[in-house]
């Protein structure tokens, strides 16, 4: 007799929650269509469709892709967020990331490169040395007004 059924197919319910709990150690990679929330240790990459929560005890060595992503606990690894990546006091984050919108908070560890798009993904082999594809990368000075300009010059 077998513990799992394969002819049953449970409906996706996008207002359920994935959850690995603390002491919860997996290898692998993992793929969600809806949230997930981590607690426990995840070596692998993960791929979530929508969020990713990395709470305070959670540990994670591998590579994140989501729509938006809360990152509390450890992560060693490159991120790619389509949305909004928010890396909290408690998070110790090594790794480069690519995000649309960006919030760091104060006592926040982050270590690596910021990549800020337009909801586009980016391939973090493109760019090495401030450059990508063999091209410098384009920069804009700011643009400072008239008056602000006179001030600075007396």
């Amino acid at each position: 007799m077998a513990i799992f059924n394969q002819s049953k197919k449970a409906a996706f319910n996008p207002q359920e929650i994935n959850i690995i709990n603390a002491g919860t150690k997996i290898s692998g990679d993992l793929s969600s269509e809806g949230d997930l929330r981590i607690d426990g240790c995840v070596t692998g990459n993960i791929s979530v469709k929508t969020k990713l929560v990395l709470g305070p005890s959670a540990s994670v060595e591998g590579n994140i892709s989501a729509q938006n992503c809360d990152i509390s606990g450890t992560l060693k690894g490159n991120i790619s967020v389509s949305e909004l990546l928010t890396i909290k006091a408690t998070s110790k984050t090594t790794g480069d990331i690519s995000s649309s919108k960006l919030i760091i908070e104060a006592g926040a560890e982050f270590n690596g490169k910021s990549s800020m798009n337009a909801g586009n993904s980016i391939n973090f082999n493109d760019y090495r040395n401030g450059q990508r594809n063999n091209k410098p990368l384009e920069t804009k000075a700011p643009v400072i007004s008239e008056s602000i300009a006179e001030k600075a010059s007396i």
